[in-house]
């Protein structure tokens, strides 16, 4: 499947001729309470095979599709397209495009994004593992694990590691994302 993608200033372009214009932001919930789009709900993108029926159903109209940086839109994207839901535009670049241009984003409690608790993480056990490998050569072979998660994340265009963090409570607002009012808001046209 052939994606379909569109940029920041059209989708600013497309929000002002419909203020109704259905966005959908795929990021984890501690993502979307630091800073989203106006109008936007969020349906993170490990609810999405749960309720992928629904969605589909329930959709109603076009759809963007909005991340940290486009690679979960697109695996959005690619769930949605093998359920019916063809839809659907990715908005490029995502979060990281849209606070670039200095557009207008609702704000609240900051918190880290995944890509960036990936990239600590990643990086703080290849680091420990390295050191470590001084005293006890085959902690080395902790850090070429990783290593080899990683290249596997690229290649595959999924992160385990990502996915294990989106869990954490430090990613889970204390006002947890009510996915049943998200999946009706795809259908009333509302947000």
């Amino acid at each position: 499947m052939t994606s379909s993608s569109i940029d920041v200033a059209a989708v600013r372009a497309l929000i002002e001729a419909n203020p109704d214009v259905l966005l959908v932001d795929v990021r984890t919930p501690g993502e979307y309470e630091s800073a989203h789009i106006a109008g936007s709900i969020n349906l993170p993108l490990d609810q999405v095979d749960a309720h992928l029926e629904r969605i589909v159903a329930d959709a109603d109209g076009k759809m963007v599709l909005i991340c940290q940086s486009g690679n979960r839109a697109g695996q959005c994207q690619t769930k949605l397209a093998a359920a019916g839901l063809t839809d659907t535009v990715i908005m490029t670049g995502g979060m990281n495009a849209w606070t670039a241009v200095a557009a207008p984003v609702v704000r609240g409690r900051e918190r880290w994004g995944l890509e960036r608790q990936v990239r600590l993480v990643a990086g703080g056990i290849v680091l420990v593992s390295v050191l470590a490998s001084i005293a006890w050569p085959p902690a080395r072979f902790i850090a070429g694990f990783i290593g080899a998660g990683l290249a596997f994340a690229a290649l595959t265009n999924t992160c385990a590691m990502g996915m294990m963090l989106a869990k954490l409570p430090c990613n889970r607002p204390a006002n947890p994302t009510d996915i049943g009012q998200s999946l009706a808001l795809l259908r009333s046209g509302t947000r």
